[in-house]
Parts: structure tokens; C-alpha cells; sequence
């Protein structure tokens, strides 16, 4: 297992492999939009069809929970998350006017003693002690998987993940008066209780379903759909019966769990699905699988983990979904109750992921999606720095836009025989 663990921090970070990254769907022609001084990849289509950016009916209420510790620099250098993430979700979204009078919320801090209904003590005493002291020993080093390359240690670092985990909890309470609560700093979902795990301290979508099971609730859905499996969320609900978890997730990727036949002890299904994964499988998932096993279950909440690390242009995977695809499967899930959580999750490309995100939140609010962004909220995208995308390979729709052009497709004979079997 250690020998493994290292494998996994070397695919990881290390440049010499990232940037061997082959993307899918750099073919579309079409031509930018707006006047740009930057040197960009005008080889893609930025038109859009106007119903798929309409404004939808906003629930009843949204809020948007975050906090501005995200706008301090984690992870060190050399990282997959010390691009900036958050916090450019949370700065687009007010240079469109979206988070404006009483919908956003602060984050509070989880306690020790709330973390310790998931965490194992002994780990959140060594977090806090390697945070404040700057150092981790050898022995914590490889116990807790503190201070790796993986899961580096950074000033601020016990901050910043016990407020993720008290934004969570605070989604889930939103959540349980009738509310939809966005939280996108929040989708930490390979967390174990006792060490780190794939860039992830603790697990706050577990917090969250607890709180929902604390609230009465015993039907609670979890859906992840970020590029990874949701290894941590479901083993920390294997034998419970209240919680059906669900996790669509590149296959033969890290962590190497979330097998087609893999259904935990109680209730969950997984379905991993192969590199190229486009906009018309992920409809046809929906429609013959994600869907019918949601609605069988008859859930009374829904939580969500929507990484954009499944968006294609991410340097982390080999997806091809666009942010439309996203946007519309999370809609379609959370028609199914009045108490939904939405949490972030994976995505390393600042570009799609602040993009998506802000879109979901405009969508989930029911704001307008703008065919073409402001130029303030241009000049702040073509701002952006990130070391794993190549300069030429930022695309024109990056910076002036909200919503990607659809990336449809042929229904491969796996995905089917993936919805076949989780369903069988």
C-alpha cells in the first residue's frame, strides 16, 4: 500500500508526467470572441445554442457558502491545487452581479470535537501539531501521509480544512430548511479518518451526510462526479443503509477503486467509464442508470461532489465532458428533493473549473448565463496562471465565456454495458 501511495504522488505532481498529458478535443474550428491581446488557441467555437444557457427556475432558495481563507496561498509550489480556485469563483461571480444581498454565507471552522466524529484524534493532533510547528517527522510523514508530496504541508493548512468541513456542515443545516447550498470549496472526498489522502486533509462531504442523518433525514443520496472515484465517502458509508452512494469516475485512474461491480456492503454503485467520456454518454448514464437507481432509492436529500476535473481540457484526466453537461446532470439530480447540498470537488485547470463553477451558481440561482463575459471579467480570466496547461493550449471560449460549446458523441458499447450492470 505505501509502495502505492508513492506511485500515486509521483503521477501526481511530478511535470516530467503531467506534461506528457494528451488532451481529447483539440480539433473543433471556429473562431474567438472579443478582443484579445493574448496569445490564445482560437481554434474553437464559441457559439452556443440559446436554450442551453436559458435561465432556469431558481428554487425556492440558494446560498453560496465559501470563505476568503481560500484566497491564501496552500499547497506550496509545484502543485496541482496552488492554482487559484475558489477564490476566482467567488470574484467572477460577483463581477456578474450573483452574489449580491443575503446569499452568501461564511464558512464557520469545524471543531476537534466535531471532527472527531469522523477523524481519528490521534491524526487531527498530528495536523494541527505539524501546522503550527511548520514540521512533520518522519514517522507522521509516513503514518499519516502529512507533509508527502501529495498532501503538502502549508501555513494555514488546519484553517483551511477544518473550514471547508464547517462549510459543509453549515450546507447540510441550509439544506435541511428547504434550501439549495452551494459550497464550492467544500468536495474532499478521498479524506480517510485516520491520514491524507489524494490532496484531501478531511472529508467534508461525510460531515455533510451526517448532518443530514442528525437532521432526521434517513434516505440520503450522494452522487460524485468528479473524475476520481469517491473512495473516501463510500467506504465511510459501506454498511450504512441510510446513505446510497453513487460515483461516476474515469476508469484505471487514481485511486484504482470504484470497480463496476464494486456495490459496498449496503448501497452503492459505481461506474467508471473510459477516456473520451463525452456529453451524450454522461446524458445516456443519466437517463439509464444515475436516475433510475436515484429515484429507486427514493432519497429525501441530495449531496453532490461536481469536480471539473472531468471537464475536457483538465491536465488531470482524459475526459471530454463540457461544463453544459455538468451543469444539466447536477439540475436533474436535484429536481429529485427540496434539500440539496452542491459541493466542488477535483478540477485543475483554473480556467474550466472557475468558469463551471460560477456558471453552476448562476444556473442553480437562476441567473442569466452571458453569451460573452464583460471585459473586467475577461481581463481577470486571461489573468490566470496555471504551470500544467501550456500557453498555447488556453483556448479563446477560457476567457470570454461562461458556458463551453456541447461536446457530444458516439454512446460507446462499454457505456452501455456500465449502465447495464449497475443497474442489473
Amino acid at each position: 500500500m505505501r509502495l502505492l501511495e508513492e506511485y500515486t504522488s509521483i503521477q501526481y505532481i511530478q511535470f516530467s508526467f503531467i506534461r506528457e498529458i494528451e488532451y481529447y478535443g483539440k480539433s473543433l474550428v471556429g473562431k474567438p470572441i472579443g478582443n484579445q491581446e493574448t496569445q490564445i488557441n482560437s481554434n474553437v467555437s464559441t457559439s452556443r445554442a440559446e436554450e442551453v444557457i436559458a435561465p432556469l427556475t431558481a428554487p425556492s432558495e440558494t446560498v453560496f457558502i465559501c470563505s476568503d481563507v481560500y484566497r491564501k496561498q496552500a499547497f506550496g509550489n509545484n502543485h496541482p491545487l496552488s492554482i487559484k480556485r475558489v477564490a476566482g469563483v467567488m470574484d467572477l461571480s460577483r463581477m456578474l452581479g450573483w452574489l449580491d444581498g443575503d446569499c452568501y454565507l461564511e464558512s464557520p471552522r469545524a471543531s476537534e470535537r466535531t471532527l472527531r466524529r469522523f477523524h481519528h484524534p490521534d491524526y487531527i493532533d498530528a495536523l494541527i501539531r505539524a501546522d503550527s510547528t511548520g514540521s512533520v517527522e518522519q514517522d507522521v510523514r509516513v503514518k499519516y501521509r502529512i507533509g508527502t508530496m501529495e498532501n503538502p504541508l502549508f501555513p494555514g493548512l488546519y484553517q483551511r480544512a477544518s473550514t471547508a468541513v464547517g462549510g459543509s456542515i453549515l450546507a447540510a443545516e441550509q439544506a435541511l430548511l428547504g434550501k439549495t447550498a452551494f459550497h464550492p470549496s467544500g468536495g474532499t472526498h478521498h479524506g480517510r479518518p485516520n491520514r491524507a489522502s489524494g490532496f484531501c486533509f478531511f472529508n467534508d462531504p461525510v460531515f455533510a451526510i451526517l448532518t443530514l442523518l442528525d437532521g432526521g433525514l434517513d434516505r440520503i443520496l450522494y452522487v460524485d462526479l468528479d473524475a476520481h472515484h469517491g473512495d473516501g465517502v463510500q467506504d465511510a458509508f459501506a454498511d450504512d443503509e441510510r446513505v446510497f452512494t453513487i460515483s461516476v469516475h474515469e476508469q484505471k485512474r487514481w485511486p484504482y477503486s470504484g470497480l463496476v461491480n464494486d456495490r459496498a456492503v449496503t448501497a452503492a454503485r459505481n461506474l467508471p467509464v473510459p477516456r473520451g467520456f463525452n456529453d451524450s454518454e454522461l446524458e445516456y448514464l443519466m437517463e439509464h442508470a444515475i436516475l433510475p437507481l436515484s429515484r429507486g432509492f427514493s432519497p429525501q436529500a441530495v449531496v453532490l461532489t461536481c469536480g471539473t476535473d472531468a471537464l475536457d481540457g483538465d491536465p488531470l484526466s482524459r475526459l471530454k465532458l463540457s461544463n453544459l453537461a455538468l451543469w444539466r446532470a447536477v439540475e436533474r439530480l436535484l429536481e429529485l428533493t427540496g434539500h440539496n447540498v452542491v459541493l466542488g470537488g477535483g478540477g485543475y485547470n483554473p480556467w474550466t473549473l472557475i468558469r463551471c463553477w460560477t456558471g453552476l451558481w448562476g444556473r442553480l440561482s437562476g441567473r442569466v448565463i452571458p453569451e460573452c463575459l464583460p471585459l473586467a471579467a475577461q481581463a481577470y480570466l486571461q489573468a490566470l496562471e496555471c504551470d500544467l496547461v501550456d500557453e498555447e493550449d488556453i483556448r479563446a471560449d477560457w476567457l470570454t465565456t461562461l458556458a463551453d460549446q456541447p461536446s457530444p458523441g458516439p454512446v460507446r458499447a462499454e457505456i452501455k454495458r456500465c449502465a447495464d450492470a449497475v443497474t442489473a
